[in-house]
């Protein structure tokens, strides 16, 4: 026994030492990029993330993108903290650090995100191909969150309500104060966002990929945002602007507030519809349980006297 015990020591002592000490740092080398969490729960997700947004973005960016980005999922907020190195606003739930080829996300397992780490990761890793694109040149803020919002599909009822409501309202922020999109107010970066992403959809369905990847290549050369947008699209930048929020006003009114709004409630009354229906088999499960209950219960019994209830009845009394 002790030969064997001296046996598995020595062996133990030989073994590969990687495997443990991948575990112990929470590192992964997955296909496409560098995975650091405590658990490897999110991998997959990350894994299905990146690939993804590799294909969706080279056909936009004509790039291959070919490099390896470290993707951290953190537990704590201020190991999160302590990972960007940088201040982020309370809404803040994922952060792509470009010159570090970084992605940093609080986990889905302690945080409430807002979105599915899924659609952070396609949103983030747009961030590091776009500016990968651009050889670390930064592009203006709209055209980076718009194209990460227009890679991961983030789009719905909620942006067509929020960017009609400030057209309804002239409260359309402009494209050139979405730099400044970390110091604005949850409701007002939720705007910019919408803004961000619609900018970008308008100049790939105006101009087409290739005036995009003009607009890109023109940037890379490090040329003002207004000679990028006349290469691309024949107006500087506050003529593109002035085509883009007459897009926006042809697309988005009082009509598409109530279309929208009319969707809501319709969702509202299939929730209401539902619960009630799964209310009603509740209680018909419980009227059919307490029926075979009764079965086995006797019934053979009198109730007594109505008026007296204590008082027992004389069963040698006549009927009247």
């Amino acid at each position: 026994m002790f030969k064997f015990s001296v046996a598995l020591v020595i062996v133990l002592l030989f073994l590969p030492s990687q495997t443990f000490a991948r575990n112990d740092s929470g590192f992964i080398a997955g296909r496409d990029f560098n995975y650091y969490s405590a658990t490897r729960q999110f991998f997959d997700i990350a894994d299905s993330a990146v690939s993804f947004a590799r294909v969706r973005l080279a056909g936009i960016l004509r790039d291959s993108i070919d490099y390896r980005p470290d993707i951290y999922i953190e537990d704590n907020l201020n190991d999160f903290k302590e990972r960007i190195g940088a201040s982020v606003p309370d809404w803040g739930a994922a952060v792509a650090m470009p010159y570090k080829r970084m992605i940093v996300v609080k986990s889905p397992a302690h945080f409430r995100l807002g979105k599915s780490l899924y659609e952070l990761l396609l949103h983030e890793y747009a961030h590091l191909a776009l500016e990968n694109r651009l050889n670390h040149v930064r592009p203006p803020r709209w055209l980076d969150e718009g194209l990460a919002m227009y890679t991961s599909y983030e789009w719905g009822w909620a942006g067509n309500i929020t960017l009609s409501q400030a057209v309804v309202l002239g409260n359309l922020v402009p494209l050139r104060d979405i730099e400044n999109l970390n110091r604005f107010s949850g409701g007002k970066a939720q705007l910019a966002y919408a803004q961000s992403y619609m900018a970008v959809r308008f100049l790939l369905d105006a101009y087409g990929v290739e005036s995009f990847n003009i607009l890109l290549d023109s940037l890379k050369s490090r040329r003002s945002v207004d000679e990028a947008l006349m290469a691309a699209t024949g107006s500087d930048y506050s003529g593109f602007e002035r085509e883009y929020v007459d897009f926006l006003k042809s697309r988005f009114n009082l009509l598409t507030i109530i279309a929208n709004m009319s969707y809501l409630w319709l969702f509202l009354a299939v929730v209401v519809v539902v619960g009630f229906i799964l209310a009603f088999r509740k209680k018909k499960k419980y009227y059919k349980k307490w029926e075979e209950e009764e079965k086995y219960q006797s019934t053979d019994f009198d109730y007594g006297d109505p008026d007296s209830p204590e008082k027992a009845d004389d069963e040698d009394k006549p009927w009247l």
